[in-house]
């Protein structure tokens, strides 16, 4: 079995549209998996410049599989013990969300295992 780790690294700058409104960043953070690969989610760091709480929803497809709450100014390293099968060709995408109208920036990085 041949292991390749892909990651979704940077960071992302967001605008806020409520705590009950998850939106994609812009441009969209995604990750999919290879057609000819599974995956699994390894780990979910993140880091949080703004003075206010926000979570992040790592979604499968459009829906959601995992929040991770941030705290204000601070930061979250959240190794998955309990990791999911990704199908080839899943479309991973991180959700944000926010206070009304705070604009910020997060700092990501989610780590992935494919696996042939």
């Amino acid at each position: 079995m041949l292991e390749k780790p892909a990651f979704i690294q940077g960071l992302f700058t967001y605008q806020g549209r409520g705590l009950g409104n998850p939106m994609a960043f812009q441009p969209p953070v995604t990750y999919v998996v290879p057609p000819d690969k599974r995956a699994q989610t390894i780990y979910f760091r993140a880091g949080n410049a703004a003075a206010e709480m926000i979570y992040l929803v790592l979604t499968r497809n459009g829906e959601p599989m995992r929040y991770f709450p941030v705290g204000a100014k601070g930061a979250i390293h959240v190794p998955l013990a309990v990791v999911e099968d990704l199908s080839p060709e899943s479309r991973i995408e991180i959700l944000v969300a926010a206070g009304e109208g705070l604009q910020s920036s997060v700092l990501l990085d989610v780590g992935f295992m494919e696996i042939a």
